[in-house]
């Protein structure tokens, strides 16, 4: 299959990303440096910081909006409130996971947290119905609070 992708002069990573994951990893383990495909390589390294920042901001998004239905959600909390408590205490632990795998990436989730904030508060006002009013438009915590885990509104 490679022959014939290396005749058409089609990549492998364009036709089977999967199989070419294997063989970089195979090149890379027997340091055959030469058959490597760098272009793509360095692509996908790259990539790996960019995946990790959006999974830290989509995160920080959701605990915002969960804890903003605990604050602000009166007519549902009784119903949902061990539900979002719950959804917080996961957010907050996938969070604190990644910053303990990257803790270099505090500081990008830092120059987020307002951005996050923005995004959760109008996630919550389209999901309740409220009023965007309704929900402050300064964060309702600092980040260290947000992320801590015996912390409510």
């Amino acid at each position: 299959m490679v022959a014939e992708l290396r005749k058409t002069n089609t990549s492998l990573y364009e036709t089977d990303y999967n199989l070419w994951v294997i063989e970089t990893v195979a090149k890379l383990k027997s340091r055959d440096l030469d058959a490597l495909d760098w272009e793509n390589l360095i692509e996908e390294v790259e990539d790996l910081s960019r995946r990790d920042k959006r999974k830290l901001k989509s995160l920080l998004i959701k605990l915002c909006e969960h804890l903003l239905k605990l604050k602000y959600w009166y007519s549902e909390y009784e119903r949902n409130k061990g539900h979002w408590q719950s959804e917080v205490r996961n957010f907050r632990q996938l969070i604190n996971m990644e910053l303990e795998d990257s803790p270099s990436l505090r500081p990008y989730l830092e120059e987020n947290f307002i951005n996050c904030y923005h995004k959760g508060r109008l996630l919550v006002a389209d999901r309740s119905q409220l009023a965007l009013s309704t929900f402050p438009e300064e964060p309702i915590a600092t980040l260290e609070q947000i992320l801590n885990e015996d912390w409510l509104p």
